[in-house]
């Protein structure tokens, strides 16, 4: 009897046991309590990506470039341009503030703001998966659309802010050290209000920041494929190369509009007297259409890896 009694009593312990082994579990198997809506917090990423040593060099070299351009110009010897030559933009950089913010906008655009916006958008995932981190993260667990949307959107954010932080700067440093003054345009040489132009230089940001989202696209299409953020950073920095060269093949005629960078410099029209926005907007619906096709393949891709680092 005793020996009844006792195994009746196991085996009512062991039914007990499994049933509160289920009671921190969902039907449909998850953890009770758990949301991924909750997982890999945007407060979360943004402290980490910014304690990274390359978000402080690169916010270092965006704050201090325009004022080695002032240094270098202030004491370089000012030729004023050619006589009876049309003026370039570099002719009219001491002119004022918003003639050497568009100065130092057209000579870091095409190159300088290219490297910042691929090393955030191409390093983001690449050097997790580098690290051998990336499939804890997803083991935590992150879904995997989840956690490429936090990281991307974290990375556009520091890809804007770069963006942003050097015309800004420029602006200031220009402002004190060469005054507050009309603007003189590139060529012409016709002078137009500040203030009047004030506004569209904002805009002339917007569509630098516009233009930029084809290699934040491709930098992290590559990101999610490689173990190597270099790889990723190279080939969205390679994209503008080529396609710069590409565009000084008049043989192409007008299929060098579909080129990614062909309406890079479209924004200087819109500093003009008489302003023309036609290039500028066909200049973004190239950028966000190659941006969103290559953003969705980033996500298939990410969806069918087989994370194993």
């Amino acid at each position: 009897m005793k020996d009844a009694g006792g195994a009746g009593t196991a085996l009512t312990t062991g039914s007990t046991g499994a049933g509160s082994g289920t009671r921190g579990v969902n039907g449909d198997g998850s953890a009770r309590g758990y949301a991924p809506k909750r997982t890999l917090p945007l407060a979360v990423e943004i402290v980490r990506q910014f304690r990274r040593r390359r978000t402080m060099v690169i916010f270092g070299l965006l704050l201090a470039l325009p004022w080695v351009l002032v240094i270098a110009f202030t004491i370089g010897v000012r030729s004023g341009g050619p006589a009876g030559a049309s003026l370039r933009i570099s002719d009219l950089a001491t002119e004022g503030g918003l003639n050497f913010a568009a100065f130092a906008l057209s000579v870091s655009a095409n190159f300088l703001l290219v490297v910042a916006v691929a090393v955030f958008c191409g390093d983001t995932v690449a050097s997790e998966a580098g690290w051998s981190s990336l499939r804890y993260l997803l083991a935590a667990p992150i879904p995997r659309d989840r956690l490429l949307r936090q990281k991307l959107v974290v990375a556009l954010g520091y890809s804007a802010a770069a963006v942003v932080c050097l015309p800004v700067t420029a602006l200031l440093a220009g402002t004190l050290a060469f005054g507050w003054n009309d603007v003189r345009v590139p060529g012409t040489g016709e002078t137009v209000a500040a203030l009047d132009v004030l506004p569209r230089f904002g805009i002339v940001i917007g569509y630098v920041l516009v233009s930029q989202l084809v290699v934040a696209a491709l930098a992290f299409l590559l990101s999610v494929g490689t173990d190597s953020p270099l790889g990723a950073v190279g080939g969205a920095v390679g994209l503008v190369i080529v396609s710069t060269i590409l565009q000084a093949v008049d043989a192409l005629g007008s299929l060098r509009e579909f080129l990614p960078t062909f309406w890079n410099t479209a924004w200087l029209d819109a500093l003009a007297p008489e302003p023309d926005f036609g290039g500028m907007v066909k200049g973004v619906a190239v950028s966000v259409a190659y941006a969103v096709v290559l953003t969705a393949f980033a996500f298939r891709r990410f969806r069918r890896r087989d994370i194993v680092s």
